[in-house]
């Protein structure tokens, strides 16, 4: 049974969402929060699977909401659901710590899959904002741990070349650009990306980029 929290501060959303998640027969939602200290309370309460978590909300938002959880309970997968898909909300979620991001339009299957995938702890987004980032944020700036050395400590499966190739792909740039970069050939770039996403987990560029900004 997937245990889920969730933290929306419009009482007609929260009531839709549950409403949504109890007709599952492996979903089970253990707390609603309005607020996003309200959250971080029912999640140490709780100790829930999943927090489906909006991102504008009073007393403390998301995305704070978010980074405390994360660091405070580790197991817990926090799973954004919001009406905002910028690249400041965004970029703020994943930051934070949250595996997921998801638009408020998402259909019930795609949100019952969503949780599921989160709770194993595979990261999941909403088509448009994978999209984003794979097109990479603007602007362009280097995310926290982006950098190639610190790459390699995080994730000493990748050779020094893997790690540099992957420090691109963090900040958004597409394969002819990291290619320039480092004086290889498209075809040579594409094959490294190929094998840096076996090594990571990872389904697509999207989830890597996640993993990078992860905390």
């Amino acid at each position: 049974m997937i245990r889920v929290v969730v933290a929306d501060d419009q009482a007609i959303v929260r009531d839709g969402l549950v409403t949504v998640l109890d007709l599952s027969e492996d979903v089970e939602v253990v707390g609603q929060a309005a607020d996003g200290e309200q959250a971080v309370r029912l999640v140490a309460e709780t100790a829930p699977d999943v927090v489906l978590m909006d991102l504008r909300m009073p007393v403390l938002d998301g995305a704070g909401a978010t980074a405390r959880i994360t660091a405070e309970r580790p197991g817990t997968r926090v799973l954004v659901l919001t009406t905002f898909a910028d690249d400041g909300s965004i970029a703020a979620a994943l930051r934070a710590g949250a595996i997921g991001y998801l638009t408020k339009d998402a259909g019930r299957r795609e949100l019952l899959a969503a949780v599921r995938a989160a709770a194993e702890g595979q990261a999941v987004f909403d088509p448009g904002v994978g999209a984003r980032l794979a097109a990479g944020f603007a602007p362009k700036a280097e995310p926290p741990h982006a950098d190639a050395d610190a790459l390699r400590s995080r994730f000493p499966a990748l050779t020094a070349r893997e790690a540099d190739v992957l420090a691109l792909v963090a900040q958004g740039r597409a394969n002819p650009e990291i290619a320039a970069e480092l004086f290889l050939s498209t075809a040579t770039v594409k094959s490294y990306v190929t094998t840096v996403l076996a090594k990571l987990g990872a389904a697509s560029r999207a989830e890597a980029i996640a993993l990078v900004l992860a905390p």
